[in-house]
């Protein structure tokens, strides 16, 4: 059976992985095309970096109650433009040194993934928008 946590500790553990982006500054937002890696601890291995987005001085708001997770959305993000070319198919969190935080997927619309933009097609030199950035933490 996988372990289970309350919702306090699921909205306290998601409200120190969110601090750790703050820490030494504004985090970063990248978004990568290529095969995700197996976690965030894994390196990357001939990912192309598309857009990198650098995060509000409070990245995301506190974390709330959204049985069966808890959740914390990000503050607004200013847009971008793009590094590269590419589809995007995930994104890493970092924090100011560049050590990666946290990883997940990205989708276009309202297609369901942990970050939203307004298009996966990423053409260099073409603006891009976040419109959505969530983070969930199971309980």
């Amino acid at each position: 059976m996988a372990l289970q946590i309350s919702n306090v500790a699921a909205r306290t553990g998601l409200n120190a992985i969110t601090a750790l982006l703050n820490a030494g500054g504004a985090g970063i937002l990248r978004i990568y095309s290529g095969t995700k890696p197996t976690d965030a601890d894994t390196a990357l291995a001939g990912n192309t970096v598309l857009i990198s987005f650098t995060l509000n001085a409070t990245a995301f708001a506190t974390a709330v109650d959204a049985a069966p997770d808890a959740t914390a959305l990000a503050n607004a993000i200013a847009d971008v433009n793009a590094s590269a070319s590419g589809t995007a198919t995930f994104f890493r969190l970092l924090n100011n040194a560049g050590t990666c935080v946290a990883q997940g997927t990205v989708t276009a619309g309202g297609g369901g993934g942990d970050c939203t933009l307004t298009t996966v097609t990423v053409v260099s030199g073409a603006p891009c928008s976040v419109t959505s950035l969530t983070l969930r933490q199971p309980e």
